[in-house]
């Protein structure tokens, strides 16, 4: 009597990876997740890694958990694969006060980010 095991969230020619708590914003890590949508598994990495925006470092990290879980777990060719999905949330945000002049505080908020990275294996046409 347990409850039952839950099924993939992805299909079979897919694997999945989520990066929990990436400090910074969402629309900081959006812009680099556009970057690299729809495009081979490869490349999006060689994109991720010659970027010059800071959140790339943590996209490559999750990319790179993607093709690992796409290796190992469903044996899916790593060379065929493409990153057909690339998407992101908003996570916590953690809430800190700046002390200010005449006896005042402001508010400072340090946003958390949540990125889902969906890699497929392509097909060959021949």
């Amino acid at each position: 009597m347990g409850k039952e095991k839950s099924g993939r969230r992805v299909a079979d020619n897919e694997a999945l990876s989520v990066g929990t708590q990436i400090r910074g914003s969402a629309q900081k890590l959006g812009l680099v997740a556009a970057l690299i949508r729809n495009k081979p598994a490869g490349e999006a990495m060689n994109i991720l890694q010659f970027s010059t925006k800071a959140m790339a470092v943590e996209a490559r990290k999750v990319l790179a958990s993607a093709i690992a879980n796409a290796e190992n777990n469903h044996n899916l060719d790593v060379d065929a694969l493409v990153v057909a999905e690339a998407s992101v949330g908003k996570g916590i945000v953690m809430k800190r006060f700046a002390t200010r002049g005449r006896g005042k505080s402001t508010r400072i908020l340090k946003p958390f980010s949540r990125l889902r990275i969906v890699v497929r294996e392509q097909q060959e046409e021949a």
